[in-house]
């Protein structure tokens, strides 16, 4: 599948990032035994796959603009276009060890996501998007689930931990949810829950609290993977209000009723 110029920039630099992320990987599952521990380990990791993604992008966009969840926000000479970047979505997970986290590109122009890549290096998928070209993983098209019926449907989503405000309106979603549906999923990477609704694995997927990072380049590809993605509350800004529901089309009415109670 031939992409644009941006799009494949995009995944030229996550998979760079993937690959130095993936050797950073394997020595904090060795750090897992040391007295130290890892969490600063990942910490200069996360950091360093930041810089890794902005050099790279900004390199061939310079003028682009950028927001990153460890930099922050960064005005570019052109304000009509920035890339919005999670540089390692699932830190908890990578923290533990656990192979299950991703790297997160997204370009946006005048306010609308138009490109998008996941990309995860342990199992070295890549989903890609852009408007209007359908959703790929690797070189393979993706569509949304089939199911039409919630008892067979699995739906993912994250678990507040910490004491988050949004626990008990997660509690009150999960026991809506539970009792007409075949199962609920905690993966604990939001870009790969958006990744595996547009692949059909999970028929749906909801959560609050997000940061706009965390969802640009899941949002595209789940559109154009031929799946819903809406705010939670009706009107608002998804990548503002960090809080969405998405679903296949048959699938959706019944199940954003439920979430938004």
């Amino acid at each position: 599948m031939a992409g644009s110029a941006n799009l494949n920039v995009m995944m030229k630099t996550a998979r760079k990032a993937g690959r130095a992320l993936l050797k950073d990987f394997t020595e904090v599952e060795n750090l897992q035994v040391s007295a130290k521990g890892p969490g600063d380990f990942v910490s200069r990791a996360d950091r360093q796959a930041e810089k890794t993604i902005r050099d790279e992008l900004m390199a061939a966009r310079p003028t682009y603009g950028f927001l990153g969840e460890e930099d922050g926000e960064k005005p570019g000479e052109d304000p009509t276009r920035r890339w919005i970047v999670d540089p390692l979505d699932g830190t908890t997970n990578f923290l533990h060890g656990l192979p299950h986290w991703a790297v997160s590109i997204a370009l946006e122009h005048k306010g609308q996501i138009v490109a998008g890549v996941i990309y995860d290096p342990v199992k070295d998928e890549m989903f890609h998007a852009e408007k209007g070209g359908g959703a790929w993983l690797n070189e393979s098209r993706l569509r949304v689930s089939g199911r039409r019926t919630m008892i067979e449907c699995i739906f993912a989503t994250g678990l507040p931990f910490g004491g988050r405000s949004d626990l008990p309106a997660t509690l009150q979603d999960l026991a809506r949810l539970m009792p007409v549906c075949a199962g609920v999923r905690r993966f604990g990477a939001a870009a790969l829950d958006l990744a595996y609704v547009a692949a059909g694995r999970y028929d749906g997927f909801w959560e609050r609290g997000l940061h706009a990072w965390d969802i640009a380049a899941g949002v595209v590809i789940v559109r154009e993977a031929g799946g819903f993605v809406e705010p939670l509350t009706e009107g608002a800004d998804i990548l503002e209000s960090g809080a969405l529901v998405c679903a296949n089309e048959p699938i959706f009415p019944s199940f954003a009723k439920i979430i938004r109670g």
